[in-house]
């Protein structure tokens, strides 16, 4: 039979309870019972005043409404408050009725700008979180995975200038002038000259200054008039975006535990100072990094922390048909290295960048048959390069041919690179509708929080939907060995009662009686 006026309910009235609307299993409701939101007052109370003004809004509603963007991947704020409006398990997450006004779109853009703008309030919230996930024992520390993502920033990749490429400061810098200083001492070489840095140093990010001058000959880079903060990025077939790097870390269990934000036109090797502060508190046996992270320096710093870093294997740059650089082997008693014809090669000296260089005899090699294997040079010399922490990635190569620390590096596709996939496949992670890289962190931190309490929502409903049936399962051993001590003591009168009809004997003396029980036990004092 078919059905018609379907829509005749529309206008019907009817009285309800919104906790009831919302089913048990629902994601917010999961999540609402796995963390307590009064945190959030006491991190944001600096920021109100207490005897002063209007009533504002609620700040846990307000954390709440990006925090359901993120957290289903609804793409602006605009569509995440048109959502709230018709979704009752919106407006119960976040303690409305279905009577009460919605928040404008702008309220939390407003509210950032004024009150949570230059603060680190979204980090404190991620490790709230990442706080609450530890203290139910699910993190582990011993393996660290780390990597980085690029997201597509908002930024019209044709909207850009050309600006001068400043010098980045490294991070070890300090560190390394000391080593490269010493080597030279050691080797009778005079120090280096300090170089002029008077121009900030600047990766990707800063200012667009359209009244920059370019010197002729100066190196420049592309800059985006939209989001300079931004950079230009670049791999493989990809298409050329103004992008930004997040840089992440995880455990071998998926649980996030740090972030960073730069921009996407910096190496992953000289960014990975900032999360390495906020993860080596946690004191890790290992961190696990791909091929981006394989450098003197970075394997310097985790080992000397007590870190084994693992690092993948990494193919020589060598042209085809010529010599590889590990067939030049480097003798440390007589500081040179021996090439394949069994030649010497010497010091010569160490440059800025921290490479020791050796040096082969060119009236020796002009008569070698294998010239045409080592080197092209006109004047027949052959350089090989060796850094002054190269014995740290000797360590960390050590370390790689380790049994079994290759099943644990393919793990970094069940781990961090599947954050990513998730993150960008199901939390909007791919691109920001944001400009400037502080509102990108603040995107990444939500983001990262959202999905670390989503992953402890779901465990601790899992186990309070076992907790039940583990209780059950004891209750049935319970009665189980209480039937069969039952059982078992019947079955003794029964066989006593017996004994006692053919003997002709009324009553059993006492001695005589025995009681079997479901587990004996062994009597004391017997022989």
């Amino acid at each position: 039979m078919m059905t018609k006026n379907a829509d005749k309910k529309r206008e019907q009235m009817i009285m309800f309870c919104m906790d009831d609307m919302v089913p048990q299993n629902h994601m917010l409701r999961l999540i609402d019972k796995a963390i307590d939101w009064d945190f959030i007052y006491d991190l944001v109370e600096e920021k109100y005043c207490l005897d002063n003004g209007r009533p504002s809004m609620d700040p846990v509603m307000l954390i709440k409404i990006p925090f359901i963007q993120y957290l289903y991947g609804i793409k602006s704020m605009r569509q995440t408050i048109r959502e709230i409006e018709v979704n009752v398990a919106y407006r119960w997450f976040l303690g409305l009725d279905m009577m009460d006004p919605v928040p404008h779109f702008s309220t939390f853009g407003k509210n950032y700008t004024r009150r949570f703008k230059d603060t680190d309030l979204f980090e404190q919230i991620f490790t709230k979180i990442l706080e609450d996930c530890m203290k139910f024992n699910l993190v582990d520390m011993e393996q660290i995975f780390v990597d980085s993502t690029h997201v597509k920033a908002c930024a019209n990749s044709k909207k850009m200038r050309k600006r001068v490429a400043h010098e980045q400061a490294l991070w070890y810098e300090e560190e390394l002038q000391k080593e490269i200083t010493k080597d030279r001492e050691a080797h009778g070489k005079k120090p280096l000259k300090e170089k002029d840095r008077n121009d900030p140093p600047s990766g990707g990010g800063g200012r667009a200054d359209s009244q920059e001058e370019i010197a002729e000959g100066a190196k420049t880079q592309k800059c985006s008039t939209t989001d300079p903060e931004s950079g230009w990025f670049r791999k493989g077939e990809h298409k050329h975006v103004f992008a930004y790097a997040v840089e992440t870390a995880c455990d071998k269990h998926g649980w996030i535990l740090g972030y960073s934000v730069h921009p996407g036109n910096e190496h992953d090797s000289r960014t990975f100072k900032p999360l390495y502060d906020k993860i080596k508190d946690y004191c890790p046996a290992m961190l696990v990094a791909d091929a981006g992270y394989r450098t003197p320096a970075i394997a310097r710093e985790l080992l000397m922390n007590g870190i084994e870093p693992l690092f993948p294997y990494k193919r020589p740059m060598t042209k085809d048909g010529f010599f590889r650089k590990y067939e030049y082997v480097y003798d440390e008693n007589y500081d040179c290295y021996l090439c394949p014809e069994n030649q010497m090669l010497s010091y010569r000296t160490t440059n800025r960048d921290g490479y020791k260089e050796y040096q082969s005899c060119p009236e020796v090699c002009a008569k070698c048959p294998s010239i045409h294997k080592c080197t092209e040079s006109k004047n027949h010399v052959k350089v090989v390069m060796r850094h002054v922490w190269e014995e740290y990635m000797e360590m960390a190569e050590d370390i790689r041919h380790t049994l079994g620390n290759k099943e644990i590096y393919e793990r970094r596709k069940e781990t961090i690179e599947r954050i990513f996939g998730t993150a960008k496949e199901q939390h909007g992670f791919r691109y920001t509708q944001y400009i400037g890289k502080a509102r990108m962190e603040m995107k990444a931190g939500l983001t990262f929080a959202c999905m670390n309490l989503k992953k402890l929502a779901r465990i601790l409903e899992n186990r309070a939907s076992k907790t039940p049936e583990f209780f059950g399962f004891l209750r049935f051993l319970v009665e189980e060995s209480l039937y069969v001590e039952k059982w078992c003591w019947k079955q003794s009168q029964h066989q006593l009662c017996l004994q006692s009809a053919v003997c002709g004997e009324a009553d059993m003396p006492p001695q005589h009686t025995y009681f079997i029980s479901a587990s004996p036990q062994p009597a004391v004092g017997s022989r």
